[in-house]
């Protein structure tokens, strides 16, 4: 018994002693040509993911800086400091508006046989409504309405587009007012999209 418990504190620290080293090494970027970006997206569709609701959005915008050169952090490697909605619907006015900006963005890994890059767009908030029915609610991250939320993206230098995946984010629903029931408090939220970025960008790593 002493041996094996003496066998599993050896592994544990040769397996904190690689972590060590990795966090050590962190991953640096390269961009080209970086500086101001503007990124439009046929749609942009946003969900409520406990009932399925959705809100489709055509088009939308973002606009912002990216940091250009090499040896850069992955971290705040972007600043998104517009970025609007229009939601068109037969009957109702949807509102969709963004809030907390400027959006960061953060780069988090890289794949050069694809030439795609991933990471995370966070200190994402935004405001619902429909003006019509008084109908309201905020989104936000997963510790209240003003917490920043968190979208998983991916970037591929083959086709210049940036992705918001549907999936990975920490997105939710607050302070439904006059919604009937339609959008609980706490909800989970997510975004999809797929931007156009102008000037396309070159991303690497390292």
């Amino acid at each position: 018994m002493r041996t094996g418990i003496g066998a599993v504190v050896l592994a544990a620290a040769a397996v904190l002693g690689a972590g060590s080293s990795a966090a050590g090494a962190a991953a640096t970027w390269t961009v080209r040509p970086g500086g101001a970006i503007t990124a439009k997206a046929g749609k942009t569709t946003l969900i409520d993911t406990r009932n399925g609701n959705t809100l489709t959005c055509t088009p939308s915008t973002m606009s912002g800086t990216l940091k250009g050169g090499g040896g850069l952090p992955g971290t705040g490697i972007g600043s998104l400091t517009t970025a609007a909605y229009t939601c068109p619907t037969p009957i109702f006015s949807y509102r969709l508006t963004p809030r907390g900006l400027p959006w960061h963005l953060n780069l988090a890994s890289y794949d050069p046989r694809s030439g795609v890059a991933r990471g995370t767009i966070s200190h994402l908030q935004l405001a619902f409504a429909i003006p019509e029915v008084f109908c309201s609610a905020l989104i936000g991250g997963a510790s209240g309405p003003v917490s920043g939320g968190v979208v998983a993206i991916t970037y591929s230098n083959q086709t210049g587009r940036l992705k918001i995946l549907p999936t990975g984010g920490t997105l939710h629903w607050y302070d439904p007012d006059g919604c009937d029931h339609l959008i609980r408090n706490g909800d989970p939220a997510a975004l999809a999209a797929s931007y156009a970025l102008s000037p396309p960008q070159t991303i690497t790593s390292p």
